[in-house]
């Protein structure tokens, strides 16, 4: 029985070519969709579940008045909370970002890189995470010099070596020194602790200070912990232990939530958005549903064809169970070759897709998270669901009207082939409202004027190493150099440039007028040199810049500061003028404000402008240089040739400050792609639908347009007549889809600080895409019906 069922599957198929195909390629699309989707979502979900003591561990962060959160901590928390508190079992403590200097592998005429993706880590880094040491004693890392490296690493440092043993010299902000290699690690891409080197955080002195917030710092709780409850200790503890009353408080974040939180108004800091991978998954569910949507309309459709099939079954015996397996075995078919055609079009499509969203991934991430379970759960539920709807809407038909003839189409069917229509256009077009509007921001936070200049500005990073007695004189001789260049306008020394972060937060400003708390207030820290308001064209409001003899003033004797707007407004001053009149109080020192610039965009438009303090000290951390527009390559040799000629063993590392800007705004140009892409694949299935819809009106309708040509009708009419039905469940669609997506927009965008309104001609410009793409549809259809000689639809009346 199975194998007839089959063969007649097979050449149900085979004669209806068209549908049959439409079926298979808009099945074969939203299960490619889905699965890729899914490959980023399983990715998303599995980063940092590898660990083998998950559920116990947690890291330390701080919690300020305002709600803000971070977290680095002071590395001397780590031992006094083990030491005082039985519920934590051990503790890891690692850096990341404020470790990065220069590496340079011991030996003549050996390569110099500057890596920024280093840190310093516990002894026991390597028994408190769960990464693999591939060579070499783990517990090496509990001395003083030593470096622990990945393999990538191995490679670039040594080649085919064997680096155990040799040594690598790290020049950074704690000085130079140089560490034994005593390992290698194999490092994992879903992981946010992705560390290129270890190195022993013993070689570091004071490291257990309570002063310098540079560490992260993570417990293992004993099983059965309330970690709430040794939460609000811990906070207590801080309180009594802290002599500067900040009104920081302790907080406890499961590590198996750091990257994706298990709520989505979370308001801990996580490196990965929830938001972003949920509505990543709701996106391929819904262009699953699409494609599940063309099959049920095309098959019920379709299904008057086959009502003398049905019937003639029913009479000589068929029971609807039968009916109903063979059409369930024959969706089951569909769906088979439909998946097929899926798998081949993901290999096809896996490298454009693994560019789009910057990971390197493939079907096999799906057993890397539960998230499998979900996507299959889904696929087979939608499968049998389409299936079974189709089959049962097949073998219902009554045998007596179809032997008669007289089975005709009811309001029910057309009711729901509309509905489905409806209902594929709506997300259709609500995914395209959706990227109008992501790009329409995008594009506002890139054109927006920043209030700094950013062209034109070229930015070298600083010498770290060979900073011996001569450092100072070389310094000055290369900014001699670089200033009589004549493609060089101006050039400035500072510790931050726009577009990357601040040198530090900081807090402890006040001014006589201040309130109890004001103290408690963050504060942006910069540190610039005396031509980088010039070179930066940042304007001030009142007084005036620093001198060069200001920035050259050591850093425990100077006096003087300059303010942002922001800044004076929250330490109370009503003007600028005011806060030049009086002097203000960090900690126990007092600072007199000289000027005060106009607020500008230091960071990207998704937040708010900071209150910067710029405090002046000629850092040579970057180098910024205003250049001439022409001949940018031969100018950028010319100044890398300058600068090895100073600092020989320095790599010569340069970016463009607007480039560097942009970067910030990278996920908001992948969630447009991503969008974009989401959106022209859905409207492509819907439209394989429509297509299809549109041959059988036709085919339907065939005699009608025959009689209907014979009394003079144009082929214009013909089309407008066969095109009119379906517009109208565009235009309820863009109906529906406009308020839905209008709402969820501006949810979105209210994440920004600065940001678009969403215009009436964005709904203009996705409902007249919407309505000509379906017209473009239809119209092939309508035009080649318009044009058959209607003798041959008439011949046999």
């Amino acid at each position: 029985m199975i194998r007839n069922y089959l063969k007649i599957a097979f050449r149900n198929l085979i004669r209806n070519k068209v549908y049959s195909s439409i079926n298979i390629a808009g099945l074969a699309m939203g299960i490619a969709a889905f699965l890729l989707i899914l490959e980023y979502v399983s990715f998303e979900k599995s980063v940092n579940q590898f660990h083998k003591n998950l559920p116990e561990m947690y890291r330390l962060i701080s919690l300020d008045a305002k709600g803000n959160t971070w977290g680095q901590v002071e590395p001397g928390w780590a031992a006094k909370a083990k030491q005082n508190f039985s519920e934590i079992k051990d503790y890891c403590r690692f850096t990341d970002y404020i470790t990065k200097g220069i590496v340079k592998k011991e030996g003549e005429n050996t390569g110099v890189f500057r890596e920024d993706n280093i840190g310093y880590a516990d002894g026991n880094f390597f028994d408190f995470f769960t990464f693999s040491v591939i060579k070499g004693n783990k517990a090496a890392l509990n001395q003083p010099k030593v470096v622990f490296i990945t393999s990538k690493m191995a490679g670039k440092y040594f080649g085919k070596e064997d680096p155990i043993g040799k040594t690598l010299t790290l020049s950074n902000q704690f000085g130079t020194l140089s560490y034994s290699v005593e390992g290698i690690y194999k490092s994992r891409e879903n992981s946010d602790i992705n560390l290129d080197m270890i190195f022993s955080l013993k070689s570091l002195p004071n490291a257990d200070n309570l002063e310098s917030l540079y560490t992260n710092t993570f417990f293992l709780l004993n099983k059965g912990v309330d970690y709430k409850s040794l939460e609000n200790k811990l906070s207590k503890f801080r309180d009594i232990q802290q002599q500067d009353k900040d009104g920081v408080k302790f907080r406890l974040q499961a590590f198996a939530n750091l990257h994706l939180s298990d709520k989505l108004n979370d308001t801990y800091q996580t490196t990965g958005n929830v938001k972003y991978v949920y509505t990543l998954g709701v996106i391929a569910f819904l262009i699953l549903l699409i494609a599940w949507f063309n099959y049920i309309n095309l098959s019920t459709a379709n299904s008057l064809k086959r009502a003398s099939e049905v019937g003639v079954r029913k009479v000589i015996g068929a029971t609807p169970g039968n009916l109903i397996g063979q059409f369930l075995g024959e969706s089951a078919l569909v769906n088979l070759l439909s998946f097929t055609m899926a798998i081949l079009l993901i290999y096809v499509l896996q490298p454009f897709f693994n560019q789009l969203i910057g990971k390197n991934l493939s079907l096999e991430i799906l057993g890397n998270s539960s998230v499998w379970v979900i996507g299959l759960s889904v696929f087979l539920f939608g499968m049998l669901t389409s299936g079974i709807y189709t089959a049962y809407a097949l073998s219902n038909f009554n045998p007596v009207k179809i032997l008669k003839g007289k089975l005709t189409k009811t309001s029910q069917g057309a009711f729901l082939r509309k509905s489905l229509v409806v209902s594929q256009f709506s997300i259709s077009i609500a995914l395209m409202l959706v990227t109008i509007v992501i790009y329409s921001q995008l594009k506002f936070m890139q054109n927006e004027n920043l209030g700094v200049k950013t062209s034109q500005l070229l930015v070298l990073r600083g010498p770290e190493n060979e900073k011996d007695s001569t450092y100072k004189i070389r310094k000055a001789a290369f900014w001699n150099e670089i200033s009589e260049q004549s493609f060089v306008k101006d050039y400035s020394l500072s510790g931050s440039v726009p577009g990357n972060f601040y040198n530090f937060n900081t807090s402890g400003f006040t001014q006589p007028g201040s309130k109890a708390g004001d103290e408690l207030a963050s504060y942006a820290f910069t540190i610039i040199g005396d031509r980088y308001l010039n070179v930066y064209d940042i304007k001030l409001k009142a007084g005036r810049n620093f001198t060069p003899e200001e920035a050259n003033v050591d850093w425990n004797k100077n006096s003087k500061v300059i303010m942002n707007e922001t800044a004076i407004r929250q330490l109370g001053f009503e003007s600028a003028e005011d806060a030049l009149k009086t002097k203000i109080k960090w900690d126990e020192r007092y600072l007199e404000i000289i000027g005060v610039v106009k607020d500008y965009h230091h960071t990207g438009l998704q937040k708010a402008i900071d209150p910067i303090i710029f405090y002046p000290q000629n850092s040579s951390q970057y180098i910024t240089i205003s250049l001439t527009a022409d001949d940018m390559q031969e100018k950028i040799s010319r100044l890398e040739k300058i600068y090895k000629s100073y600092f020989t063993d320095n790599p010569f590392e340069y970016f463009f400050v607007d480039e560097n800007f942009n970067k910030q705004y990278v996920s908001e140009k992948q969630y447009s792609q991503i969008f974009t892409t989401a959106s022209v694949w859905a409207i492509f299935i819907a439209c394989l639908g429509l297509f299809g819809l549109a041959t059988f009106t036709v085919e339907n309708r065939n005699k009608e347009i025959g009689i209907r040509k014979v009394l003079g009708a144009s082929v214009v009419s013909i089309v407008g007549l066969l095109s009119k039905d379906f517009l109208v469940l565009i235009v309820v669609a863009i109906l529906i889809a406009s308020p839905l997506t209008y709402y969820f927009m501006q949810k979105w965008l209210s994440d920004f600080a600065y940001r678009i309104d969403i215009s009436w001609w964005i709904f203009a410009v996705a409902a007249g895409l919407s309505l000509l793409i379906a017209v473009l549809t239809i119209m092939f259809q309508g035009i080649k019906a318009a044009l058959i000689n209607p003798v041959k639809s008439l011949k046999s009346e």
